[in-house]
């Protein structure tokens, strides 16, 4: 989820935590709770920081190790050995109780968006990416946010919370029946599909799609479970010739093909150098692909110039590569 929602999730686990016994009958306990909920909430997010780096360190480890199961189970310890010490009349074991929730709840969240995460490392370093929620769910947030104001003017955060969250848990399962109902309405369309991506979009009842056939790319949108196909392309295996060869051992194109399943490429001959571009069809918006990896090399097969992210349009592509085919 995004850094928001991931706020107002550790203020409602901090409202939940009242309804615990322990947690209510002492000030320092819900005081340390509160804020543990609120840190543990955020921290598997720490690897953001990543792509002030460059996108393909991102990319290759944001929602890697940080939401890992070793480190679900070490990050409440950091976080309660860190606030502990400045309320030692608190609950150490519901301290850590809490905090582990807030913790488990935000990768356990992840797992829902198209994004997904490594989750099940060490014993799988598999994406687990179910694309029933979207990144930022506007009901979800804004349940949440009325949750809040709830308890601002009064309300027991506790049970209010309580109630939002059996709420949720029946959106969960809705979502989760409205992308199989998609599914179903994809298989029937294309039969031979031997893979079939289905992500959530801020719209509730839309969702993008890209599938595979033994021979094609198909790239669609469900909107109420009818399934319109916008794109055909054909399916190339990556051929292993020199100029690809060489362009896989740069990090931007080898940090994309790590994270990608669905993409197709394309290669330039240009006068003085050649461009290779891996395209991902998972992320279709007004007739454009935005994220790509794309490298320049030298007639030599030399990397000149490479990039991998999001971009919107060939002028600013240009300017990430700082060359101009001639």
């Amino acid at each position: 989820m995004d850094t928001g929602t991931h706020v107002v999730m550790g203020l409602a686990l901090g409202g939940l935590a009242t309804l615990d016994p322990v947690v209510a009958s002492s000030p320092a306990t819900v005081t340390s709770v509160m804020i543990a909920t609120l840190v543990g909430s955020q921290a598997p997010d720490i690897d953001t920081v990543l792509k002030l780096r460059n996108n393909a360190v991102y990319i290759r480890n944001h929602r890697g190790i940080t939401h890992s199961i070793p480190a679900v189970l070490l990050w409440p310890l950091g976080i309660v050995a860190v606030i502990y010490p400045f309320f030692p009349d608190a609950n150490l074991l519901h301290l850590w109780i809490w905090t582990f929730v807030a913790v488990f709840l935000h990768v356990f969240v992840d797992i829902f968006n198209a994004y997904g995460t490594q989750a099940l490392r060490p014993f799988s370093s598999k994406w687990v990416a179910l694309g029933i929620i979207n990144t930022f769910d506007p009901y979800i947030f804004g349940i949440h946010v009325v949750g809040i104001v709830i308890w601002a003017f009064g309300g027991h955060p506790g049970y209010t919370f309580l109630a939002i969250y059996i709420i949720l848990i029946g959106y969960y399962i809705y979502r989760y029946l409205t992308q199989k109902a998609v599914l179903r309405a994809v298989k029937k369309l294309i039969p031979d599909a031997t893979e079939i991506i289905i992500a959530p979009t801020m719209k509730f009842h839309q969702w993008r799609i890209a599938v595979m056939n033994p021979n094609q790319f198909f790239v669609g949108r469900a909107n109420n479970n009818k399934v319109r196909i916008l794109d055909q392309f054909k399916r190339v295996p990556v051929p292993e010739t020199p100029v690809l060869k060489a362009a896989k051992k740069d990090k931007n194109l080898s940090a994309f093909l790590s994270f990608s399943p669905v993409y197709r490429w394309e290669i330039d001959d240009y006068e003085d150098f050649y461009e290779v571009r891996f395209i991902d069809l998972r992320y279709r918006s007004n007739g454009h692909y935005p994220f790509v990896a794309v490298v320049q090399l030298d007639r030599d097969l030399n990397i000149l110039s490479s990039y991998t992210g999001w971009i919107f349009s060939e002028e600013k592509l240009r300017k990430k590569l700082d060359i101009l085919p001639s």
